[in-house]
């Protein structure tokens, strides 16, 4: 006999509907559903001040701040810098390659540097698929944020080889 046919959702399609709807009551501003997944924003690559500073702007309170401070600190901190939208976040560099980058997810956002592993003292967030050596923090609030701790990492990280550019 074939097996009836359903319209009820799966018990894995359940969790995954309670996870987001958890994930949307947390947060005050609704948020893109590939933030809602943790995944990066769907924002399309482009290079240049111009699109970092729009994907920035779509980003809702509180995430939208903790991403200002990071991106005025970077301003600040390194003379030189390059701003581009990849793979769903702002990238930073200087020179040749992308150093560390910048992205807003449900409740935090990971500012994360390439090599990272390297530096001193080693950032304590170790991502899923953005390579072994990458380190960084999740920042929940701008309060989070240590700016001194922060720049010598920015500071540190630039002089290294970046993602995509040539050894130095």
């Amino acid at each position: 006999m074939p097996a009836r046919k359903t319209d009820k959702p799966t018990t894995l399609e359940n969790k995954k509907q309670s996870k987001r709807e958890t994930l949307r009551t947390r947060v005050s501003t609704p948020l893109p559903e590939s933030m809602l997944t943790g995944k990066a924003s769907g924002a399309k690559a482009a290079s240049g001040d111009e699109p970092v500073f729009a994907y920035i702007a779509s980003l809702p309170q509180p995430q939208r701040g903790i991403a200002e401070r990071i991106d005025a600190l970077a301003a600040r901190t390194l003379p030189g810098l390059q701003r581009s939208v990849k793979w769903g976040m702002s990238y930073y560099g200087v020179g040749d390659g992308w150093c560390f980058s910048c992205g807003g997810f449900a409740g935090h956002v990971k500012l994360m540097f390439v090599n990272g592993a390297t530096l001193e003292p080693v950032p304590p967030v170790t991502p899923i698929a953005m390579g072994k050596s990458t380190r960084g923090v999740e920042l929940r609030s701008v309060d989070d944020i240590d700016e001194r701790q922060i720049a010598a990492w920015m500071t540190a990280i630039t002089a290294l080889p970046g993602v995509g550019g040539k050894k130095r």
